[in-house]
């Protein structure tokens, strides 16, 4: 099996490198070749077969960057603001994912969440994301005691527990690639290698050209390939505010890349975790915090952290670039969200190179686990973006712009966790946007 996996994957990485070199006219081009990308170019093809539609990737393959780092949670939706677009697609988001991956035979594990109170103050807190995560329709939700928290979790301790049945692993890279197939099966083309640097009007050499008239926005990548194409779709993730630039639009939000490490358990030491151990949030601070995830190839990962990445796709604690870098203590909203949290942001730098800090934290769940039974594990860069005023923007935000150009884009600003959870719900608020703000 996992030999015929392989061999589907070399098959399609062939594909898409066999299809960087077909560059011809498209009626959408939807720039980035992450989850959100590739479900809102599925949705549009499902609905609009007759038109040609375009991927365009700048790495060698789909789902490179946030889609194939992240923790592989299906969220359920209890953290989100009652009626913002982020509650209500997550919820819908849940139940779609999991009716896809029974669809295509994508193993999953509805292995359930804690989140765990263990100091007296944080119950109000737990029992306000109770009451939440009703008004949000999550189904399932309960509040349990010590004991419960016992049965369930047998090496954790806490006073009290919302138990959410509903939350889930998965591998969302494999269920990106899967879109990726579903797009190129309907017709679609995703051309990889293509990093998207220049986005204009063609010149009119000949105004009586149907193509001209068709398809009138030329994007260049940095090798100078081009293809031309009616309108654009951008969900670029990390670079989501450079592509808005390149296009003449608001470079507002600004995205500023946060790094968060993660530790794994020791083989032998994975049976002290068996569902998601979540803190009870602090609403001072801008993260969730540290907590306890089981993957689907067995391993449990802790953490992560949240720091200041020098680099948008630095994976390593000591990447760095010099334009990211700069892009980043130049933006007077990066300073006033870190003197707001001075205090929060040195205490995640000292765990991201301090185990035994970071082992701290954990052992107040479960106590049991040591500086032995962790290794340092892998890495994600979250695309946070961020106003001038130094808030952290909460919910999804879709946008464009005016002009010739900006007026034949829509942008994916901002599409934060649980973007991956939501991605089949959020492709179908895309797709309704598209096709109103085009009339394809």
């Amino acid at each position: 099996m996992a030999a015929a996996l392989r061999g589907r994957a070399g098959g399609l990485a062939a594909l898409w490198r066999l299809q960087s070199r077909r560059l011809s006219s498209f009626d959408v081009a939807v720039v980035g070749a992450g989850i959100v990308g590739l479900a809102a170019a599925r949705e549009l093809i499902q609905r609009h077969p007759s038109l040609a539609f375009a991927v365009l990737e700048k790495e060698q393959e789909p789902a490179h960057h946030q889609s194939g780092h992240n923790s592989g949670v299906i969220h359920s939706g209890i953290y989100y603001t009652p009626g913002s677009l982020k509650a209500k697609l997550c919820v819908q988001g849940a139940a779609l994912c999991y009716k896809y991956c029974d669809q295509k035979g994508i193993p999953y594990n509805q292995c359930g969440k804690l989140i765990v109170a263990v100091e007296h103050d944080e119950i109000p807190r737990l029992k306000a994301l109770y009451e939440r995560g009703l008004q949000n329709n999550v189904p399932g939700l309960k509040l349990i005691g010590a004991k419960e928290i016992q049965e369930k979790e047998p090496f954790c301790r806490g006073l009290m527990a919302l138990d959410s049945p509903y939350t889930g692993i998965v591998d969302y890279k494999q269920v990106a690639q899967s879109y990726a197939r579903d797009f190129q099966e309907a017709g679609g083309t995703i051309l990889t290698d293509f990093e998207v640097t220049n986005m204009e009007m063609a010149k009119e050499s000949s105004p009586e050209s149907e193509d001209g008239l068709k398809y009138p926005v030329i994007v260049r990548n940095k090798k100078g390939e081009e293809i031309s194409c009616g309108h654009i779709l951008t969900c670029a993730g990390l670079h989501s505010d450079r592509l808005s630039e390149i296009s003449g639009c608001s470079p507002e939000p600004r995205i500023v890349p946060f790094r968060g490490d993660y530790l794994v358990l020791k083989p032998e030491k994975c049976y002290l975790v068996k569902g998601n151990i979540y803190p009870v949030p602090n609403p001072r601070f801008p993260f969730l915090g540290v907590h306890f995830t089981p993957r689907m190839d067995g391993s449990v990962w802790l953490g992560p952290n949240a720091v200041l990445a020098f680099k948008r796709e630095g994976y390593k604690l000591l990447d760095f670039s010099t334009g990211d870098f700069l892009d980043a203590v130049s933006y007077s909203g990066l300073w006033k969200l870190v003197l707001r949290n001075v205090s929060y942001g040195l205490g995640e730098l000292y765990r991201a190179f301090s185990l035994s800090a970071q082992l701290k934290q954990l052992q107040k769940f479960i106590p049991e686990v040591t500086t032995n039974d962790v290794l340092r594990g892998p890495s994600g860069v979250r695309a946070q973006a961020l106003d001038s005023d130094g808030n952290l923007v909460d919910d999804f935000v879709f946008d464009g712009g005016t002009g010739n150009v900006g007026s034949r884009i829509l942008h994916v600003r901002n599409a934060p966790s649980p973007a991956a959870t939501s991605s089949l719900a959020i492709a179908a608020v895309i797709a309704d946007e598209v096709e109103r703000r085009f009339q394809l």
